[in-house]
């Protein structure tokens, strides 16, 4: 019993004594050695040093239009003496950005921090501004370039970021709340995050993320996510948060993406994707069984080949079951959708093909899709100047329907009732349009007024061309 006790008593002595270091003042924390057992205190702070000066902090400025139903009208304009110019609101917002080429100034962000901007302003860390020039934007992968005239500049070296593995630390810099720049660190929780939507900010386009726990909020968008050597592997592009908040799960665009972008903004303003010309569906467990197979769970029904297409030369046929892409499984639409849009043109695709019980492997060159044009002119008077085209198949995936606007001559009549280039006619006065085949249909019609239903980033509107 006796011996019980001595333990007791030697247990609450130490305690005690534990509790006594955890209370004791902060002056004795701050007086830790720097060195522990003869090696260095662990710290980002070397790498970071090299890393800071390259992220930047970027402010936009944007003017938009805004209409008033009561002064549109000339009457009350002229009544009022109000003048003919529409109203604007100015629109600020706030993001980060990389530069990767210190001698032209190439500054790697986000499309959605950048895109539509009338202004942009590029604010190094050491305090300098400068004025930014956009080189080129692709919100399919929400991807911007932007160029600043500065000299004395340091540029983040590229990682490849197809060897990240999940567990690997990362940290991301940016200008979070335009507090100023700021630093969180955290490990990569996934890789290859796909169908996300627009569930925040970036795009519902090509994506490929790289997730994160390290702390991303409003404002981190575009900046970098480097790994401990302080090599770039990603650009910060969004969060899920159900509150608002970080909780945790941050995604990045990986490097190879970024600078296989970058490198087609660079060269041709935009980037050029390929298509295989193929229509597919998921596999339900419906169709399986109607197809006689035994998993519903990997691979894509084919269910439509299009004439000339890649598809059709590598000779698949309706009812062809996708199983594979360049080896690895293919689970869903998006992931062939992803294949796609993110491998460069030309790429050729290795696809494993389930035909009548039979596994083969084909191979499929990644082209230019061939899209049906119209010019207005033929179709209305009113739309000369106007360039139709049916949407591509990466649009046509997502289930937008509708005729692109391929080009808008400035000065015509479209282009002064607020017709853009990019914008997708969905509807002529009451009547829907999905294809430019129906549209051509509509070329008989002549009212006095040509209603356009156009549908953009923005939402839905009409164009009255008198």
């Amino acid at each position: 019993m006796s011996q019980h006790r001595h333990r007791l008593s030697h247990w609450l002595a130490g305690l005690c004594a534990a509790v006594l270091i955890c209370l004791a003042p902060r002056a004795s924390a701050a007086a830790l050695p720097p060195v522990i057992d003869g090696q260095p205190m662990p710290s980002l702070a070397p790498m970071l040093e090299h890393v800071t000066p390259a992220v930047v902090n970027i402010s936009t400025t944007t003017r938009v239009s805004v209409r008033n139903p009561y002064f549109d009208d000339p009457v009350v304009r002229q009544f009022f003496g109000l003048p003919a110019t529409p109203q604007q609101r100015v629109e600020q917002s706030l993001g980060s950005g990389v530069i990767v080429d210190a001698a032209k100034g190439y500054v790697l962000t986000n499309n959605h921090v950048v895109g539509g901007a009338d202004d942009i302003s590029v604010t190094l860390q050491d305090g300098r501004t400068f004025k930014g020039k956009l080189l080129g934007t692709d919100p399919e992968t929400d991807v911007a370039v932007v160029q600043i005239p500065a000299q004395k500049l340091q540029a983040l070296p590229l990682a490849d970021s197809s060897k990240l593995r999940v567990g690997d630390y990362v940290v991301a810099v940016g200008d979070p709340f335009g507090l100023g720049q700021t630093v969180t660190s955290g490990i990569v929780s996934a890789l290859q995050r796909s169908g996300l939507g627009d569930s925040a900010s970036g795009s519902g386009g090509y994506q490929n993320f790289i997730q994160t726990d390290a702390s991303i909020n409003p404002g981190n968008s575009g900046g970098a996510l480097v790994n401990l050597r302080g090599e770039l592997v990603g650009i910060n592009t969004m969060i899920f948060t159900p509150s608002g908040g970080n909780v945790g799960i941050g995604f990045a665009i990986p490097s190879d993406l970024t600078t296989n972008v970058m490198a087609q903004l660079l060269a041709h303003g935009k980037v050029q994707r390929g298509s295989l010309g193929v229509q597919t569906q998921a596999i339900t467990p419906r169709i399986a069984q109607l197809l006689g197979l035994k998993d519903d769970s990997n691979g894509v029904v084919v269910t439509g080949v299009s004439n000339g297409s890649a598809a059709e030369d590598a000779g698949l046929q309706t009812g062809d079951v996708l199983t594979t892409i360049n080896g690895k499984p293919l689970h869903s639409e998006q992931e062939l959708r992803n294949a796609e849009g993110l491998l460069p043109l030309g790429s050729a695709m290795q696809l494993g093909v389930l035909r009548d019980g039979k596994t083969q492997v084909v191979s499929a060159t990644l082209r230019v899709e061939k899209l049906a044009g119209v010019d207005g002119a033929q179709l209305d008077p009113r739309l000369g100047g106007v360039h139709f085209s049916d949407l591509d198949e990466s649009r046509r995936s997502q289930g937008i329907y509708g005729v692109g606007v391929y080009a808008v001559q400035p000065g015509s009549r479209a282009a002064r009732a607020g017709l853009t280039t990019d914008d997708i006619v969905i509807g002529v006065g009451n009547q829907r349009i999905t294809s430019l085949r129906m549209l051509r249909g509509l070329s008989g019609v002549k009212p006095r007024q040509l209603v356009l239903v156009v549908a953009d980033a923005d939402g839905t509107r009409y164009v009255v061309i008198e």
